[in-house]
């Protein structure tokens, strides 16, 4: 006998990112609109399966818009890599992130985060909020060309997310970020163990999930940004190569 569907009132949300996880890779996707201020394709609907359902946006591979300096069709595993560098962290900068196939063809799928809308993100990523100076070494160690204000998160319990990962990894620096305050600056003595045990892992585990989505010579870059974080324990300063802020920045 088929397994009969949820009643709506017995739907609910995700708990936990392993249960998220789950519904991401095995739930139907429902699309019910595209955000038109994205640049390339980006689909927002509802994910279910089971008594699971969430939110959920989904950028096919088909909608990605070439780029100059990265390779076509890449987007959307640069997405799910760096989703991997923020799970082994423990920071949970990026929400559930997964590579599937869906309405369009094969994309990333990820858990829609409602953000705080009583903050004001200009005045915010100019604080000291620990979220952002965790985010600021993240955007370090995965080289993100382009984190915007609206890239940016926070949430009502207080968490911050960061969303649109689909230009890092670049084994160039690309480093082009808001969070430029704590530049120079000694990294902070839980981040720096942090980042020990993430050269650890990506030597192994997550040096081969990476594999899968990135080049070899980018992992390897991505060790070797670890490794100098971990040898000038310094926050990193614009290189003067390549534009500092992104543009716009919001």
């Amino acid at each position: 006998m088929s397994e009969q569907p949820a009643a709506d009132a017995d739907l609910r949300a995700p708990d936990g990112a392993e249960e998220a996880r789950r519904l991401l890779v095995e739930g139907e996707i429902d699309v019910e609109g595209r955000m038109l201020d994205a640049s390339n394709v980006t689909l927002f609907g509802t994910i279910r399966s089971g008594v699971l359902t969430a939110e959920c946006v989904y950028k096919p591979v088909a909608g990605e818009r070439p780029l100059w300096d990265f390779p076509d069709g890449t987007l959307a595993g640069r997405e799910v890599s760096a989703a991997l560098v923020s799970e082994a962290t423990g920071w949970d900068v990026v929400p559930p992130t997964v590579l599937r196939e869906g309405p369009f063809g094969p994309g990333m799928v990820q858990l829609w985060i409602d953000g705080d809308e009583s903050v004001d993100l200009a005045a915010f990523v100019r604080t000291d909020h620990p979220g952002l100076r965790r985010m600021a070494v993240f955007d370090a160690v995965v080289n993100n060309a382009d984190r915007k204000g609206g890239h940016i998160i926070p949430t009502v319990e207080g968490h911050v997310y960061g969303v649109d990962h689909g230009i890092c990894f670049s084994p160039d620096p690309k480093l082009r970020t808001l969070l430029w305050r704590w530049a120079g600056k000694p990294l902070p003595v839980a981040a720096l163990e942090v980042l020990g045990r993430l050269a650890d892992e990506l030597r192994g585990d997550l040096g081969e999930q990476l594999h899968e989505h990135l080049t070899r010579r980018e992992v390897r870059a991505t060790q070797q940004r670890v490794a100098e974080l971990l040898r000038t324990q310094l926050h990193p300063e614009p290189s003067g190569e390549w534009p500092a802020l992104p543009w716009p920045p919001f």
